[in-house]
């Protein structure tokens, strides 16, 4: 991401990642760290886990690779775009195109079960802080007691900043790593691992960022 010139208009993350589509992946799917972090994932999972991937976009790399290992994917993403191409490549999970910050928490119905893990992959960063922090609070109860989080974030200190997505002008809000993990443990979980990154996306506006990925536990 670079600095955006100017107050002029950002788009929303449902606005960008439409017109970002498939570009995302080709941009962002071949990252090290987000495969290294699936396979660590898939060595904790019972065979057949039900998982809940936030901000799921094109499908490729997250929600592919846990439905070709056997597992229940439900993919979420408020990109119409990207919830309609997810839903081509991966046949093997189930995508719903809806803002995560409105749905009701897994487990809230009786007759509705709670995820085994949720992956919420660089999908908050278009959340103000007191989103985030209430997102991850919600998906601590869509989980079953011991239940899996694995989140990544770009680890900055910045509040609803103008910045140049992939040539989209967007608005950004994160944390220091140090802040982002303590907001992890105050929302219920344990964090087992982490990782720190450096990643430049395949794009011609591409440059090196870093990157976060926490992989925790339900208390």
């Amino acid at each position: 991401m670079t600095d955006s010139m100017g107050e002029g208009h950002h788009l929303s993350a449902a606005a960008a990642f439409d017109s970002l589509g498939a570009d995302y992946e080709r941009a962002f799917a071949h990252s090290a760290a987000h495969h290294a972090s699936l396979q660590r994932l898939l060595a904790d999972l019972a065979p057949g886990s039900r998982v809940l991937d936030v901000g799921s976009g094109t499908g490729r790399p997250t929600a592919q690779t846990l439905a070709d290992a056997g597992h229940e994917v439900l993919g979420v993403d408020v990109s119409p775009v990207m919830t309609e191409i997810a839903a081509r490549q991966v046949p093997g999970a189930v995508f719903r195109c809806a803002d995560i910050r409105t749905m009701p928490p897994a487990g809230a119905d009786a007759e509705e079960e709670g995820f085994d893990a949720v992956c919420a992959y660089f999908s908050l960063l278009q959340m103000s802080r007191e989103d985030q922090s209430r997102l991850l609070r919600g998906l601590g109860r869509s989980l079953r007691p011991g239940g899996h989080l694995v989140v990544a974030t770009v680890p900055l200190d910045v509040e609803d900043v103008g910045v140049v997505f992939m040539g989209r002008p967007v608005r950004v809000t994160s944390f220091g790593a140090e802040e982002f993990t303590a907001l992890v443990v105050e929302a219920g979980f344990s964090v087992q691992w982490e990782q720190n990154s450096l990643f430049t996306p395949a794009h011609p506006a591409g440059e090196p960022e870093p990157q976060l990925f926490l992989h925790c536990r339900r208390l």
